[in-house]
């Protein structure tokens, strides 16, 4: 065992599990107008697409790493309480886009150890795209390194609002008169996990959502951070299991952003001091 304590050999299993996994994901979405799918709630379904693609992933990790614990989005939660190693996956981030036969979806694979996001990788294979990023090492798209936007104003570019029906309209709303009237132009992309990998390569200068499920964002914010960027401790508490406010930029815009949550959701860890950046 590495003094890295196996994380060079997990940040290799990741990238070419993330790279498989794509591969498949991608094969179902070329035939996904035959896909069988079901309703999970409103707007919230789920085919064979994201219990396949997440089955393999979660065989994978057994199978490679079968001390680490498991939390995928549709089936996959062994021994998570207690654990230091943990897996946090999205098979398809963004179904409903990717059903649509949109590409605004990505697979969505994420590494945790003792609370802290190491490792992030995120696959949009309709984009021919792959994200990944660990702590302190830098981030990359495609093997090429990236890094958050430069931007000093948050009317200097695109920012993705990010919502879903868990939050309602009177807390979505507020934060987006909040930027609009700062002269913000919004983006929207069917993925959480997609949005973030664009502000770990700058192609936008920030993410915010009230509500994030932590196997939608933990590649993302990992990405982020690896590129550079300040994102809150998005695992903080509970959030892995019950998910939470995520505001992901670079260090001049976090506090601009961060104040366009509603008060109660800007709690002292919105507050945390940056996190450890690329050294690249």
């Amino acid at each position: 065992m590495s003094a890295e304590h196996g994380l060079d050999e997990r940040f290799e299993f990741g990238a070419a599990l993330i790279t498989r996994a794509a591969a498949v994901a991608q094969q179902f979405y070329l035939r996904q107008a035959s896909l069988t799918v079901r309703t999970k709630g409103i707007q919230d379904v789920v085919s064979e697409a994201d219990t396949e693609v997440e089955k393999l992933i979660r065989d994978a990790v057994e199978e490679r790493f079968g001390a680490d614990a498991f939390f995928g989005e549709e089936f996959g939660h062994n021994e998570v309480e207690g654990a230091s190693d943990v897996w946090i996956v999205d098979p398809i981030d963004g179904t409903q886009p990717f059903l649509s036969g949109l590409s605004s979806w990505c697979v969505s694979i994420g590494f945790a150890r003792a609370g802290r996001l190491e490792m992030g990788f995120v696959a949009a294979p309709a984009r021919d795209e792959i994200f990944m990023g660990r702590r302190g090492q830098g981030a990359t798209l495609n093997g090429r390194s990236i890094h958050v936007s430069e931007s000093t104003r948050l009317d200097d570019g695109l920012v993705s609002i990010g919502m879903s029906p868990r939050i309602g309209p009177d807390e979505i709303l507020p934060i987006v008169d909040t930027l609009l009237r700062q002269g913000v132009v919004y983006y929207r992309e069917g993925s959480g996990a997609l949005s973030l990998a664009y502000v770990a390569a700058g192609r936008l200068i920030g993410y915010i959502e009230s509500h994030l499920n932590s196997w939608d964002g933990a590649a993302g914010v990992a990405i982020v951070e690896a590129a550079g960027g300040r994102v809150n401790d998005f695992l903080a508490g509970d959030a892995l299991r019950k998910g939470g406010p995520v505001v992901a930029t670079n260090e001049a815009l976090y506090p601009a952003l961060a104040a366009a949550l509603p008060d109660h959701l800007r709690p002292s860890t919105l507050s945390k001091p940056r996190t450890a950046a690329s050294s690249t």
